[in-house]
């Protein structure tokens, strides 16, 4: 017995010193400290020049001339202003999707930083300032970098890379369609590049009261669904001192508003899936002593389960419905599908958990809870397995629950973050490949 298990010890011995260990394997590709002060110029810049959704058309321009300098097949003009870049490597493996989205806000800046944004644009008919309000700016830095990175290494690709810089992430302009949802529909993964549809897809979003550096990933539901909806409650108008002699859409409305509150707290399984329902907007009426014709009551609906989600649809019209005509008026019910959940495939997270940690840190990369905001990276990933995570960008010796949160007018994102991200995207690739 002992001998044999000397044996044992002597042949693992030997196995150990022949063969790389595993972490020997996976050791890390870092971005050296020259790419990392190109990304912060490039993100210097786009934040100073900073563009409205499907208007990206500078962004879109200086993305396309630097893939086209690292020899990538490019196409560009993708819903409105997207570009689209393919690094084919040296080997016949699989396709592997970075995306980058490039749009911002109708926000007027307010922070002190050197390359502040004085752009100012038009929104809705009205002169607003333009920002970088959400951190975009750093993803389309971060993810040129990685372009850069991935086409210096192409001949040590089994595989091949599709970069992705999408527009309209916030929502196209009223009247227009775009972003990822748009993207797709124009054959994002099929006809633009056949043949290279990938097997997955990975986004990165930096984060306002999260550590600089640090990883907020969740396996499963990350961002909810985001959807609008819009109640108009008719009734027949009349003089205020005889509501008997109309139909008063204003009383209607209250209680819709009210028996609303109940398709969460009563008639939806909470333990499944969280869900939101609010009202943010009630109009009606001019005039003190006229009661109306109609009433319009616009919401949002919050959800991380689809199924779920359809089922709070149905029963949001039936109660606006059911209740106006128990009040003798009508209701009409529109709503408008914003983006789905966002879901992190969780084969995905757990085959990349362990190069992440060795990017950020063991101690730095954390679950996060349920985020009730939306992200239409969300449509890629009901395409392909998906995995989207948080990169934080707020200094330590800030306090992270003060701290301006993302669309804040004094967002801040902390640069030193950036290659972490880039790190990230590079080795993420470099392991599916």
């Amino acid at each position: 017995m002992k001998n044999w298990a000397f044996a044992l010890t002597t042949v693992a011995v030997i196995s150990a010193w022949a063969l790389p260990t595993q972490a020997q394997q996976q050791s890390p590709v870092m971005i050296d400290s020259n790419l990392e002060q190109q990304v912060i110029d490039w993100r210097r810049h786009i934040h100073a020049n900073p563009e409205l959704s499907n208007r990206e058309y500078e962004t879109a321009k200086m993305v396309a001339n630097h893939l086209r300098e690292l020899g990538l097949e490019v196409k560009t003009d993708i819903a409105h202003t997207g570009v689209v870049g393919l690094l084919k490597g040296n080997g016949d493996g699989p396709t592997v999707a970075l995306r980058a989205d490039m749009d911002a806000l109708p926000v007027t800046e307010k922070t002190d930083v050197p390359f502040k944004s004085t752009v100012k644009s038009t929104y809705r008919g009205k002169e607003v300032g333009v920002m970088h309000a959400c951190g975009h700016d750093t993803h389309v830095a971060m993810l040129m970098g990685a372009a850069e990175k991935l086409a210096s290494m192409r001949d040590e690709l089994n595989g091949n890379v599709l970069f992705i810089f999408q527009p309209a992430e916030e929502g196209a302009p009223e009247g227009e369609e775009g972003g990822a949802e748009l993207m797709l529909e124009q054959g994002l993964f099929s006809d633009i590049f056949p043949g290279y549809k990938p097997e997955r897809v990975f986004g990165i979003h930096v984060w306002a009261g999260f550590p600089s550096g640090h990883i907020g990933y969740r396996k499963g539901p990350l961002m909810a669904s985001s959807d609008k909806f819009e109640i108009t409650v008719k009734g027949k108008q009349t003089h205020g001192s005889r509501p008997w002699a109309g139909v008063d859409p204003i009383v209607t409305s209250a209680q819709i508003i009210n028996s609303a509150q109940t398709i969460i707290s009563r008639q939806t399984d909470i333990t499944k899936a969280p869900a939101v329902l609010s009202f943010g907007i009630v109009e009606g009426g001019v005039r003190n002593n006229i009661i109306p014709d109609d009433v319009t009551l616009i919401g949002t609906i919050r959800n991380f389960d689809m199924d779920i989600r359809a089922d709070i649809h149905d029963r949001l019209t039936h109660t606006a419905k059911t209740v106006a005509e128990a009040n003798g008026a009508e209701a009409d019910v529109e709503i408008d599908l914003g983006y789905p959940v966002t879901v992190n495939n969780p084969e995905l997270i757990e085959e990349m958990l362990p190069i992440t940690r060795e990017i950020a840190g063991a101690d730095n990369v954390k679950e996060v809870p349920l985020v009730t905001g939306a992200e239409d990276f969300s449509y890629y990933a009901l395409e392909v397995p998906g995995m989207f995570v948080f990169l934080g960008v707020t200094p330590e010796d800030r306090d992270m629950a003060s701290e301006p949160s993302n669309h804040s007018p004094y967002f801040y994102a902390d640069e030193e973050a950036l290659k972490t991200g880039v790190n990230l995207y590079v080795n993420w690739t470099l392991e599916s490949l």
